[in-house]
């Protein structure tokens, strides 16, 4: 349980982290940048892909194979 807790704490905070990144790079959009540059600009980023790592944790978390038993 313990385990399963931090797991699902060090990927919120992932999640967040990257979350924000997305949604400060959204300033590109109303300096003139399209949404297709947009998103190709932070499918570049690599902090951006601490979202899904995050994101991937929490449901590893929360739905993974339970190794109490």
């Amino acid at each position: 349980m313990l385990f399963r807790g931090t797991i699902y704490l060090i990927g919120f905070g992932l999640s967040v982290a990257g979350g924000i990144n997305i949604i400060a790079y959204m300033n590109l959009l109303p300096m003139g940048y399209s949404y297709s540059y947009y998103f190709l600009y932070i499918g570049r980023r690599p902090e951006c892909y601490l979202f899904i790592a995050g994101l991937i944790l929490i449901w590893f978390s929360i739905y993974g194979t339970n190794s109490e038993e």
